[in-house]
């Protein structure tokens, strides 16, 4: 029988894990199926119409897109609300609306980001209104739940990536079309890739953050353009 304090230990730990589930969940109703991240406008143009080119795309996006910019941020932004940083919160969320590259990918962190607030302040889980920076991006909101939920940074950063990919696999599934049972092997494919950019991420200098994703701000550039679109970015 588990002594009182692992019981409590155990407890908290699983508190952290459903935290984290409940905010990388699909349902979590702030709109982020509305988004493909530059995916679509990839397919439109031709540059994505397979599974392998998916999983190509997948991979340089991860490489050279998450583990540069999204994952290491998480990780500063989640210390900067453990210690009520208030100035590095606003300067690292700052940091990432400059890094965007479209209109779209900025509107996409600022409605995100505005959702979750909104959501938030519904649940009653909003943080001290003087550590929210202005136009609270979904990266920056992300990680407040994360340290308020207790979510170890690693966990964190691979919640992040899981979100990001199931996304992504939703997006193809819709618009490539792509069987489901082909984004499964993605998923499997990928999952290994999450681990080690996770551990990439965790080891990156400031100097080293930003995302080199040329194709990806084209690809979002020329997305307003398309004939027709499923989804804002």
């Amino acid at each position: 029988m588990l002594t009182p304090i692992n019981s409590l230990a155990a407890a908290a730990n699983d508190l952290a894990l459903l935290g984290l589930m409940q905010l990388v969940s699909p349902a979590l109703p702030i709109g982020a199926f509305a988004w493909s991240q530059g995916l679509e406008s990839a397919f439109e143009l031709g540059w994505v119409d397979n599974e392998t080119g998916l999983k190509d795309w997948l991979e340089g996006v991860l490489e050279d897109g998450l583990s540069r910019c999204e994952l290491p941020l998480l990780m500063r932004l989640q210390s900067a609300w453990a210690a009520d940083d208030a100035e590095a919160i606003a300067q690292w969320n700052d940091w990432l609306h400059a890094t965007r590259e479209t209109a779209e990918l900025s509107d996409e962190d600022t409605r995100l980001g505005g959702a979750l607030v909104t959501l938030l302040r519904n649940l009653g889980l909003l943080p001290n209104a003087s550590l929210i920076p202005e136009q609270p991006g979904y990266i920056t909101m992300f990680a407040w739940v994360a340290h308020h939920r207790n979510v170890p940074g690693r966990q964190t950063l691979l919640g992040f990536a899981w979100a990001w990919l199931e996304n992504q696999l939703a997006v193809a599934c819709k618009a490539l079309p792509l069987g489901h049972t082909a984004a499964q092997r993605i998923t499997e494919h990928m999952r290994p890739l999450l681990v080690t950019a996770v551990e990439i991420a965790l080891q990156r200098d400031d100097q080293e953050l930003g995302p080199i994703l040329p194709g990806l701000a084209l690809g979002s550039a020329l997305h307003e353009t398309q004939y027709s679109r499923l989804f804002r970015s």
